[in-house]
């Protein structure tokens, strides 16, 4: 990460509007994280990453800030619900999977930037398989039955040996198929190959029932000692292409040296997202399930304090991972959540609810924003769809009156209202016509309907 707070933040805003407290915690938390690792050794050890807890109402930015700074830092991320896990003797997720998953990410990750390296080494080799498959050599020799040998029940088989001729004439021809395989001549032509299919276990009945990742860990055990499974399959020399590229280059892959780059990745840059962590926190209005809720604030503490998870990329220390947690906080409040848990959170930010001035930015200010995409969607059928700036702000209006007088849903509400808006646009309005979106066209499709709370419950 060589990039500054400010200049986090400046890309951050390129997707999310607002919410400037947070973009700057998360900025900071981000940059400390490079400034760690330019500190000698034995002090660097001693600098914990200081984790941060957002409070707010859903649709706000929360998952998007989080999501947007692990893609800015290319860092291993995952996002997981708090309600998913229970407590340690109930059927439910356990936390360790958390790690893992990180580790599924980060293999990814490095697996992705590995195969990269050797791609133009396995295009030799893939070069070599597609000329075998369009200009095949003479069958090899088969074998007999040893025991057939000895008992003297048969004659060794021999394929018949290919003459100087016929090894010129298959020179000859690979050669040229060589020569139109590099021109591209060959693309659409259809060959026949044969791919390993992916391991299939009884297991895989018993995903979510607590046992998941023994499964998981179970089937990549026996991985290498179950024989593998596989399938013939015709495509065209493209998509052969593609299909042998990523098996020779997967080939020339240090898994040894993957499995120690991954651990190193998923230790220093790893992010974790918990969300609804609210719905975990106590409260003395509640009875009964507070117990369990406890029960799985305590085992998702280890993790976040510091502990080793044993992983198929070896044991991973999440010292040093950075965990974001996020929740409402409409029934329940931080103070709720027990008090260890409460200390690994030091850094605290607060997100707005959105108003008409923020959902008017939203439409139009970010990259790819939602108006820019209805644009493209429809422009690809001769649609022009041109958004004027009073009906972007009647739109914004609407999101925030439908947001007050029913569930406040944030930045999702948008989706529902131009869907809404556009939806007799999107069904029959012919090629080569012109949509003008400006406030009359907003009242008159959404005004009554957005004033009618019985119907905006349902509709919007």
């Amino acid at each position: 990460m060589v990039l500054t707070p400010s200049e986090i933040v400046a890309e951050l805003d390129r997707y999310i509007i607002g919410q400037d407290e947070a973009k700057r915690a998360v900025a900071i938390a981000m940059r400390n994280r490079y400034r760690r690792q330019q500190l000698p050794q034995e002090i660097r050890d001693e600098i914990l990453p200081k984790n941060i807890l957002m409070i707010g109402p859903t649709g706000v930015g929360k998952t998007e800030i989080a999501r947007r700074l692990a893609r800015l830092a290319n860092s291993p991320f995952v996002k997981i619900e708090a309600t998913k896990f229970t407590e340690v003797g109930y059927v439910g997720r356990d936390v360790d999977s958390i790690i893992r998953e990180l580790v599924d990410v980060a293999m990814r990750m490095v697996k992705a930037e590995e195969i990269k390296n050797v791609e133009q080494k396995a295009e030799q080799f893939v070069e070599e398989r597609l000329l075998e498959l369009l200009a095949p050599g003479p069958p090899p020799a088969s074998h007999l039955n040893p025991m057939d040998l000895l008992w003297g029940l048969g004659q060794q088989p021999t394929a018949p040996k290919p003459g100087k001729e016929d090894d010129q004439q298959l020179k000859k021809e690979r050669a040229q198929v060589r020569e139109l395989l590099r021109l591209g001549e060959l693309e659409d032509r259809v060959v026949e190959v044969v791919v390993e299919k992916p391991p299939s276990s009884s297991l895989d009945l018993m995903s979510g029932s607590g046992i998941d990742d023994l499964g998981a860990n179970f089937r990549e055990m026996l991985g290498d000692l179950l024989p593998k499974k596989t399938q013939k399959r015709t495509v065209t020399v493209r998509e052969a292409r593609g299909i042998l590229l990523q098996e020779e280059a997967t080939k020339l892959l240090d898994m040894e040296a993957i499995a120690v780059e991954t651990v190193a990745l998923v230790e220093e840059l790893g992010i974790v997202f918990i969300d609804e962590i609210d719905k975990i926190a106590g409260s003395e209005k509640h009875g009964g399930p507070d117990v369990s809720r406890e029960g799985v604030q305590r085992d998702i503490l280890p993790i976040i304090e510091g502990s080793t998870v044993i992983t198929k990329a070896g044991p991973v220390r999440t010292d040093y991972i950075l965990f974001i947690a996020a929740g409402a906080f409409h029934v329940s409040k931080p103070a709720d959540l027990i008090p260890e848990l409460q200390g690994r959170f030091p850094i605290r930010v607060n997100l707005e609810s959105l108003r008409a001035k923020d959902f008017a930015r939203i439409l139009t200010e970010p990259h790819n924003s939602l108006t820019k995409q209805y644009t493209a969607l429809l422009g690809t059928e001769g649609v022009e769809l041109e958004f004027t700036n009073e009906g972007v702000f009647e739109i914004a209006k609407i999101a925030e009156d439908v947001n007050r007088s029913t569930e406040n849903i944030g930045a999702r509400r948008l989706h529902t209202i131009l869907e809404r808006l556009l939806e007799d646009v999107s069904f029959e309005t012919p090629t080569g016509t012109r949509v003008t979106v400006d406030a009359q066209f907003v009242l008159d499709k959404l005004g009554e309907l957005a004033h009618n709370q019985d119907l905006t419950r349902y509709i919007l």
